[in-house]
């Protein structure tokens, strides 16, 4: 009990009993807070990592679809036939034949 004053001893007490809940209750609080502030800070670690994981696969997806597009759009009988042609060049109806087979690549 609080020691004898001008003021009525109950009011001492329920304020000195106020001020001992609160010094009772700090540590309680801080180690609450340093929790919440680990699980944040792991639960946003986990969605940075999920959300770069994302992005790599989707950065490997369009490597992969322009790699395939770009061994697709290679013609290989358009190619074959061009080149046959341009061995035998001196022959002017080959050199006709080549610029149809040309004009025929342009259009598709």
């Amino acid at each position: 009990m609080a020691l004898e004053t001008a003021l009525n001893s109950q009011i001492t007490d329920a304020v000195t009993q106020a001020n001992v809940k609160t010094l009772g209750d700090a540590p309680a609080i801080a180690i609450s807070n340093l929790y919440q502030m680990i699980s944040q800070s792991l639960g946003l670690s986990a969605q940075n990592a999920v959300m770069a994981q994302q992005q790599s696969n989707i950065i490997h997806q369009a490597s992969t679809t322009q790699g395939v597009n770009l061994i697709y759009a290679v013609d290989t009988a358009a190619v074959a036939d061009a080149t046959e042609k341009v061995s035998r060049a001196d022959v002017p109806s080959d050199m006709v034949d080549m610029l149809g087979v040309l004009k025929a690549l342009t259009r598709s």
